[in-house]
């Protein structure tokens, strides 16, 4: 094609960099890789990419514009609009991968990274005993990796139908049910407006901890570009602005059930609680369409308990409590986690990170920034594919 550079010899690369993980982070990292001329493989265990995407519910559309979430080297092609809806996600993720000629490997799950024996590159031990040799290692398996149900008292027993957020789709099958979400990050709120509008005989939402609510964008302005100028600024500065923003923007829902939260916005964010965008939650509850409860404590035989004292009896739970990033049996061996399982540093890393106790290791996705998730993985593939043609590993 005219204009277009002749694609870099990479067959004299005989041990790859491995990038675990076929969606946007995984993806975007394999073409920076690329453009700089180093061989990368694509292992997916799914048999496409973007395989997260492809189950999330049917309403779902990126909380980033069109124009801040594109991955290096493809814009998202403007016919899918400012805020780009799931099917269209998946489509672009599929082109993605086609324009750049990504290696990919579907079907494979690495499940074990070691070092090599002679102390150059990595081992990946993966399904079917398959062993891959690997020069250095992107691990992008995914925030949203393993559903996650609390342990709550009596949930064994209970009588009643609890299924994850993960398993939603769309309100059809709950018609003129009633249906409690539990968790009010935006998924469940997303889903409990979904499912309002779908015609759900009532929805109630249980709240634990009152979330900060945003406009996605006011007078056209996305609330990702403030979130992009502002994540740099100091964190009690930043939860000044956004309590005055909110006090502007936003509804006080206390009579509702749904009051101000006492922390500042970016002291929550800091703690990893994402501020909900509202695409129709305020209407939704200033209406009566959606009901904020306590929070869940327990079941008890076909009811559910709350943490008012309240025992109610829905038809449905659906619980959008989150996702363990389960990383533990991959590279828990490597002292490269924190706490909470989650990576030490992502991108290239810097300072006393993960990637600089473990050269040739690399994490991106695992973090949720209100600059906008695409973003950062793009900005990740970047930084990582610079490191590692600066550094080449054996």
């Amino acid at each position: 094609m005219p204009g277009v550079p002749a694609p870099p010899d990479l067959t004299t690369q005989p041990r790859p960099v491995y990038v675990i993980g076929g969606g946007p982070g995984g993806l975007a990292a394999a073409a920076a890789l690329r453009a700089r001329g180093v061989r990368s493989v694509v292992v997916e265990k799914s048999d496409s990419v973007g395989a997260s995407w492809r189950q999330h519910y049917e309403r779902l559309r990126l909380h980033t514009t069109r124009r801040l979430s594109a991955l290096p080297g493809l814009a998202i092609p403007r016919r899918f609009g400012r805020w780009v809806a799931r099917a269209d996600v998946v489509r672009y993720l599929e082109k993605y991968a086609e324009f750049h000629e990504l290696e990919l490997v579907t079907g494979v799950e690495v499940t074990r990274i070691e070092r090599a024996p002679d102390g150059g590159g990595w081992t990946l031990h993966a399904t079917g005993g398959r062993v891959l040799n690997a020069g250095a290692v992107v691990v992008a398996t995914g925030f949203n990796h393993t559903p996650r149900l609390p342990e709550w008292p009596g949930l064994e027993e209970y009588t009643g139908r609890v299924l994850h957020a993960a398993e939603y789709r769309e309100p059809g099958p709950y018609a003129g049910q009633d249906v409690l979400v539990v968790g009010v990050g935006n998924t469940g709120a997303e889903i409990a407006v979904d499912l309002a509008d779908g015609g759900a005989s009532r929805v109630r939402l249980a709240v634990r901890t009152a979330p900060h609510i945003l406009r996605r964008s006011t007078a056209g302005w996305p609330a990702q570009r403030t979130g992009i100028l502002v994540r740099r600024l100091p964190v009690r500065l930043v939860d000044r602005l956004a309590g005055l923003v909110a006090k502007a923007s936003v509804p006080d829902l206390s009579a509702y059930g749904l009051p101000r939260p006492t922390t500042g916005l970016y002291s929550r964010v800091r703690e990893g609680a994402i501020p909900v965008q509202d695409v129709g939650l305020i209407d939704a509850v200033r209406r009566g369409r959606v009901e904020p409860v306590a929070a869940v404590t327990g079941f008890d035989g076909g009811e559910v308990l709350l943490a008012d004292g309240s025992r109610i009896s829905p038809d449905a739970v659906i619980a959008a409590t989150g996702y363990r990033r389960a990383l533990e049996g991959l590279v828990g061996h490597l002292d490269v986690l924190d706490e909470r399982g989650r990576p030490r540093t992502h991108g290239a890393g810097s300072g006393t990170g993960a990637a600089e106790q473990v050269p040739g290791l690399y994490f991106t996705g695992f973090s949720n920034p209100i600059s906008g998730m695409f973003r950062e993985m793009s900005r990740d593939a970047e930084r990582i594919a610079r490191a590692i043609a600066r550094h080449p590993h054996p």
